[in-house]
């Protein structure tokens, strides 16, 4: 009788998640979340990691890469006191990438993959703690290091040139790169500009500061509140920003030039946004309930279409604050990879048809 009744509250704790074993019990698979046609379930939590991976995953403050080129697939991502990790195409296995010691020990905030006109694969990681940009190899070889802007650096803005030399702290939160360009997200500092650099050449890798800069801290269009998550569109010559505390996602042209903005719910916190074709998926740090944990959004054509709740309706209790989520397609299925913070973990979820 006794044991009966631990057995019954063993599974309990799972199905509430209380109990974290790792592995899905069968009411957590059939668990949903989202609405109309696209609603999601678990697929693999973080059991599903390297083990080097596991043991610091409380720590994630960063996010995913995706090789959209034909016959690739991988994501990428890194964790401090681990390193790079590698996602398999079919999403089916994991495996830690060797990662430079000055890159393994900080904390690198987000992850991007771009591509030389020589068709050379770059990924770059911005470290907000060591106050520096590294570009590596998809293999993980440190290719070259972005120091801060040093005093007199002209970065095409007085408020920028002004900021650091009067000794302020470059904190970069996100990178990705356009037409030469490295695109550069300050928004835990006090600038919240978007900075940019020039690639000068890749063999060797060469980048230096380039004059011009955007945003700054405010609530009119174009500035941010904390500029957090830059995007480029596949296949578009614009840059996303993500606003966290104003609740929108900023689109700018290539020279810094405000377009337009797309609307989160109002209280929600974006942290990035990440686009596969017509649609788009939002991971945010807060939703307009901040009783409750983080929502996933999925967008389609601009419009919002799904909201995933992990932590409430899939049983994923570390999923109080979500800081990155990408979109992938494996054989004609959606899938969600998703990162959470404070508690860090990890997940993903896989389009229920």
């Amino acid at each position: 009788m006794k044991r009966s009744l631990l057995s019954l509250l063993f599974a309990g704790l799972l199905v509430l998640g209380v109990w974290d074993t790792g592995s899905r019990t069968k009411a957590a698979m059939q668990a949903t979340s989202g609405q109309g046609k696209y609603k999601f379930r678990v697929l693999y939590t973080s059991s599903h990691l390297p083990q080097e991976a596991q043991t610091v995953l409380k720590g994630a403050h960063g996010g995913f890469a995706v090789d959209l080129r034909p016959g690739k697939g991988e994501t990428y991502f890194s964790l401090k006191g681990a390193g790079i990790i590698q996602i398999s195409p079919d999403l089916k296995s994991t495996r830690m990438v060797p990662t430079a010691a000055e890159m393994k020990g900080t904390n690198l905030h987000n992850t991007t993959i771009w591509y030389a006109q020589n068709g050379s694969p770059f990924l770059v990681f911005p470290g907000n703690e060591a106050q520096r940009v590294f570009t590596t190899t998809v293999d993980g070889k440190l290719l070259h290091t972005l120091l801060p802007p040093s005093a007199g650096t002209d970065l095409g803005h007085p408020v920028a040139n002004d900021y650091f030399t009067n000794g302020g702290t470059f904190v970069p939160t996100d990178v990705e790169q356009l037409d030469g360009l490295l695109y550069i997200a300050t928004g835990y500092s006090k600038l919240d500009f978007v900075l940019t650099a020039r690639i000068l050449g890749i063999k060797p890798f060469k980048a230096t500061w380039n004059d011009l800069a955007f945003g700054g801290k405010g609530t009119a269009p174009g500035q941010f509140g904390t500029g957090h998550g830059i995007t480029v569109p596949p296949g578009k010559k614009r840059i996303d920003v993500a606003d966290r505390p104003n609740s929108e996602v900023d689109r700018f042209t290539k020279n810094g030039q405000y377009l337009s903005t797309l609307r989160t719910p109002a209280g929600s916190f974006p942290c990035d946004i990440y686009y596969l074709g017509d649609k788009a998926v939002i991971g945010a740090l807060h939703g307009p309930d901040r009783t409750k944990g983080a929502p996933i959004y999925l967008f389609e054509n601009d419009e919002l279409v799904s909201t995933i709740m992990p932590k409430e309706d899939l049983g994923l209790a570390n999923f109080q604050h979500i800081h990155n989520a990408v979109l992938r397609e494996v054989n004609g299925k959606l899938y969600v990879i998703a990162q959470a913070w404070n508690p860090g973990d990890f997940a993903i979820l896989e389009h229920v048809q």
